[in-house]
């Protein structure tokens, strides 16, 4: 899964060079990654693994809503749609662009996220403001004003056409171990219906991830981190979190809600393999 890390370790280096590939059509370019990456051909004709299928979805699945969704300001309005607005994060405020942002209207603690791609690289967690370097913080979330995405490093065509722009959210906090930030439970669901989920657990402290069914049934099974050390509590409201999931997810054939539409870039080896397929299987294509 690390096979860029790998061959080049400079990550500017090989944004530069993906950025260069643009040119080179969405397939050939998702089969040359899935090989690099996972060490195996990737199947478009006849996709069985989850992995495949994700690769299938960025070249063949075209819903318009699905720009809105990956949005990290516009989502807001789709689950405001759904009627869902009590479960939104309060919004702090939206920029433009980083240097847009004023610091000393914001409060002590926050985050600040790009609207327009996923990850970590573009999210910074601040607990205590009076500590943040602002400088590094400028650098890490600084784009062209205004440039519109188009194709992406993973090719996920959800991604494509969105105007960038910074928002500021309320910080979460884990009362009992603020260190370790708080429990994320992301739910894979398949034409409205949640099949699976995984937990997040210690994020900045030794990030670990627990698999479960629907029922709450554990999986042994990891992907790019590892398994908790312990296993993790279902929450009080999990069948309400259940009944938005599949509210959220319903005009889709695949969502993870979190909103997700392309889990890992689809470019994550499962232990045991066979997890691969099982998660395929419920994907219908």
């Amino acid at each position: 899964m690390d096979g860029y890390k790998n061959l080049i370790k400079s990550a500017a280096l090989r944004r530069r060079i993906l950025d260069a590939l643009r040119f080179v059509p969405d397939s050939i370019m998702l089969k040359l990654q899935y090989r690099i990456k996972l060490h195996r051909s990737l199947n478009l004709k006849h996709p069985q693994r989850f992995t495949e299928k994700l690769q299938w979805y960025k070249l063949n699945y075209r819903n318009p809503v699905m720009h809105q969704c990956v949005d990290k300001y516009l989502v807001r309005d789709y689950v405001k749609s759904k009627s869902l607005e009590n479960i939104l994060i309060p919004l702090l405020g939206k920029f433009d662009t980083i240097q847009d942002v004023d610091f000393d209207k914001l409060p002590k603690s926050f985050v600040l996220k790009t609207t327009h791609g996923g990850g970590g690289l573009n999210v910074v967690v601040c607990p205590d403001k009076a500590k943040l370097n602002i400088d590094e913080l400028k650098e890490k979330l600084s784009f062209p004003p205004h440039k519109v995405k188009s194709r992406t490093m993973g090719r996920e065509w959800a991604y494509y056409g969105l105007t960038p722009g910074i928002v500021a959210e309320e910080l979460l906090v884990n009362a009992e171990n603020p260190e370790a930030g708080v429990n994320d439970y992301k739910i894979f669901c398949y034409n409205g219906k949640p099949e699976y989920l995984v937990v997040d657990v210690d994020r900045y402290i030794g990030h670990k991830r627990n698999f479960y069914k629907a029922d709450w049934t554990r999986i042994d099974a990891s992907s790019d981190c590892p398994q908790a050390d312990r296993d993790i509590s279902k929450p009080e409201n999990f069948e309400e979190m259940l009944k938005i999931a599949a509210k959220l997810s319903e005009d889709f054939p695949f969502v993870r809600v979190d909103l997700t539409f392309y889990p890992w870039s689809g470019y994550v080896q499962f232990t045991p393999d066979e997890i691969d397929f099982g998660l395929g299987k419920k994907f219908l294509i």
